[in-house]
């Protein structure tokens, strides 16, 4: 894993603050984890928003860094919405701010470019664009569904396919877009998630290596 990415990872740790009430859906997010990669051997992870613009990429991108900084290889991380748009720039920016190596593949100025994230050179990158979240780039069955935001998770009750699902939502750094704070509540939104995806996935690997 680079460098840079490291030392951000070692000061999430040492700043991780969670309240009890949040606590509690980190706890049965992890469960759901463990029981997936004990019973199956791997956990795919779907987190779903509506527009897969901007929490559901964090969401994705800090879960599958997490998961291999604790050596949790099995587990593969998806995101999609309840309809297509475009990955919002500023997340590939606050992601790049924390070491993770990133561009467009293809043409910068398409409608919804397709991005790389990568972590390590060891490492194949993730793909990052948006689209539905039925899309043929995820998996069609056997996932677990994370719910990002509170819209998709009141207004898409049945996720086709999933083996289950939890609502881990976080508020959208989108209202704060063209205001002078925008660029701060994305880097909030974004260490927000990681943190609690860091307690997690810390959570997991003990519990897993526990066995």
């Amino acid at each position: 894993m680079y460098q840079n990415l490291k030392t951000s990872i070692e000061e999430i740790a040492q700043k991780v603050i969670v309240d009890n009430n949040r606590k509690e859906v980190l706890d049965d997010f992890s469960n759901l984890i463990v029981r997936e990669i004990l019973s199956q051997t791997k956990c795919n992870l779907n987190f779903i928003c509506t527009h897969n613009s901007r929490r559901s990429h964090l969401s994705q991108i800090w879960a599958w860094v997490m998961s291999r900084h604790f050596n949790l290889n099995t587990v593969e991380c998806f995101s999609g919405g309840t309809e297509a748009t475009a990955l919002f720039p500023l997340v590939q920016q606050v992601l790049v701010e924390k070491g993770i190596q990133s561009d467009i593949i293809g043409h910068k100025m398409a409608d919804n470019p397709i991005y790389y994230f990568k972590i390590s050179e060891e490492l194949l990158p993730l793909i990052g664009f948006s689209k539905k979240y039925d899309d043929t780039y995820n998996p069609a069955q056997d996932y677990i569904a994370v719910m990002t935001c509170s819209h998709a998770n009141e207004n898409c009750p049945l996720v086709l396919g999933a083996k289950s699902r939890i609502a881990l939502t976080y508020e959208d750094p989108k209202a704060f877009d063209h205001t002078p704070v925008q660029l701060a509540k994305y880097r909030e939104r974004s260490h927000e998630i990681a943190a609690e995806m860091y307690v997690v996935f810390k959570q997991v690997s003990e519990l897993i290596y526990s066995k």
